[in-house]
């Protein structure tokens, strides 16, 4: 497994990139990758924009430290 912060950075990724690319906001991105709980769909659309640039799936069970609540 993996962190958001190693797969971003993985890409030369900011975290404004990653937040425009998965269509959050900066502060959501910070959170995930702090540890501090972030909404499921937020948690999602951060996997979801690193499977597309990784071309392959990524899935959120996959992302080691993301506090998701529901």
């Amino acid at each position: 497994m993996a962190t958001i912060v190693e797969l971003r950075q993985g890409l030369g990724w900011t975290q404004s990139e990653l937040a425009r690319q998965a269509r959050l906001t900066a502060n959501t991105v910070r959170k995930a990758e702090n540890g501090e709980p972030v909404a499921a769909g937020s948690a999602q659309a951060i996997a979801e924009a690193l499977t597309n640039a990784y071309g392959r799936r990524i899935l959120v069970k996959d992302i080691e430290g993301l506090n998701v609540v529901f």
